[in-house]
């Protein structure tokens, strides 16, 4: 008895099939990518060398459309093979029996609509599937700050300026809900901290383009932000996300990064005024305390004064502490790999002239090395910044920090600073600071 089995698949689409999917010993596996050479040369040997058992996957694999895998059925019946598909409900009629065209016409007619709908749905998706490939916008609207061009986004003169304003705010303050609200007083665009959220992290204003499979291909039109700009917004979403939601928009720099240490509570910034006077007081005091009597409150000031001095002379020792060189050698790692891969990208137009690769191949080549490019800078993105040493050493100069307005410090806070634990001790407290590395 011998058993082969068939299988086709769009490389535009999905991978090629294990030999394992199939659980069966077989005599010989034949596979066709894009184009169905394969299948003439399988039917071809079933004539010269008679065959028991077809197996293939689904019925729609045997042709483009319903005529070409009826004629294929009947070809293969003609010969005697009993095809077998593996993902349908679906056996031919043992050999010799009869009418055996008549069964397989009836048993094709029960599967017609799905593989109508099947072949329908694939050539859907081979038309996202070479847009991918050409680096052409997904169908639907453009996001906004962009219109749709022929063949790209191109940037709207109107709308553009908005959304990189949008950006610097957030840059400078490190504040989504700030940078929503400066939005709706500048220029009366109102949109929510979700529509907010999904503008700094799409890949449209960073000059990329990502497809619903998931996958981004790099520098396909003109960008809002530079890639700079942007491993910087990722890094600040990435601070934000370990603060209490509303924190990260607070107007007082302590806010969400104050924690009592014989409570386990957070500590909330109270602000005391006194009747008919202009004078505020500022006071840290636990959320949530369990204890009786509560841990007492403890002045805004003095704390901010310690852990300013906290930052002066630990951080550059912190710094120090970290093994720089092993990250520099990543780096450096992914630099070299992402250069490789744009120096291979860059070959393909010669090889495609010279007759190596066809346009199709190379195209979907380039697509590949364009998708693993992007992944790498995504990597790259995410490490720290090399010059961390020398901005250590900038930031820790107690004069620094007391120019700063009570936002910017905010923001320079949670560039180093994970937690500040409040360690009481009777009638005295100090401080202890949690850097991020």
């Amino acid at each position: 008895m011998k058993i082969i089995a068939y299988s086709y698949s769009d490389p535009l689409l999905e991978p090629t099939p294990d030999s394992s999917i199939w659980g069966w010993e077989l005599d010989q596996i034949y596979q066709d990518l894009g184009k169905r050479l394969e299948l003439r040369q399988l039917i071809n040997d079933c004539r010269v060398d008679p065959v028991d058992y077809l197996l293939i996957r689904r019925l729609e694999e045997l042709g483009d459309s319903v005529q070409e895998v009826s004629d294929r059925l009947a070809e293969l019946e003609a010969l005697g093979v009993q095809l077998i598909a593996t993902e349908q409900p679906y056996t031919s009629s043992q050999q010799g029996q009869e009418p055996s065209i008549t069964n397989l016409r009836a048993d094709l007619l029960k599967l017609l609509q799905e593989i109508q709908h099947q072949q329908r749905s694939r050539r859907i998706r081979q038309g996202h599937a070479r847009n991918r490939v050409n680096a052409l916008p997904p169908p639907g609207k453009a996001p906004y700050g962009y219109r749709r061009g022929k063949d790209k986004y191109i940037l709207d003169r109107t709308a553009a300026p908005i959304v990189k304003d949008f950006f610097e705010q957030f840059l400078l303050y490190g504040s989504l809900r700030g940078a929503v609200r400066y939005l709706g007083q500048k220029y009366g665009k109102k949109i929510s901290v979700t529509t907010g959220r999904r503008w700094l992290t799409n890949p449209v204003y960073r000059g990329d383009t990502a497809y619903q499979n998931g996958q981004v291909v790099s520098n396909t039109h003109i960008p809002i932000i530079s890639k700079e700009e942007a491993a910087q917004v990722d890094r600040l979403l990435r601070r934000n996300s370990r603060l209490p939601p509303r924190s990260a928009s607070a107007p007082r720099s302590l806010a969400g990064l104050v924690i009592c240490q014989e409570c386990q509570s957070s500590m909330l910034v109270a602000r005391v005024t006194t009747p008919r006077k202009d004078k505020e007081y500022l006071y840290l005091r636990p959320i949530l305390c369990p204890k009786r009597p509560k841990c007492r409150a403890i002045s805004y000031e003095q704390v901010l004064e310690q852990t300013i001095a906290g930052i002066c002379q630990d951080l550059p020792r912190a710094v120090a502490g970290m093994n720089l060189p092993q990250l520099d050698a990543v780096k450096n790692a992914l630099t070299k790999a992402i250069a490789i891969k744009q120096d291979i990208l860059a070959q393909l137009p010669t090889l495609t002239v010279e007759g190596v690769l066809d346009t199709e191949t190379a195209a979907l080549r380039a697509y590949n090395l364009r998708t693993e490019i992007s992944e790498l800078q995504a990597k790259l993105a995410t490490l720290p910044p090399v010059n961390l040493r020398s901005v250590a050493q900038a930031v820790s100069i107690p004069q620094f920090w007391l120019d700063l307005s009570e936002s910017e410090r905010r923001f320079y806070f949670r560039e180093f600073i994970c937690q500040i634990e409040i360690i009481r001790d009777r009638a005295s407290w100090q401080i202890k600071l949690i850097f991020i590395f």
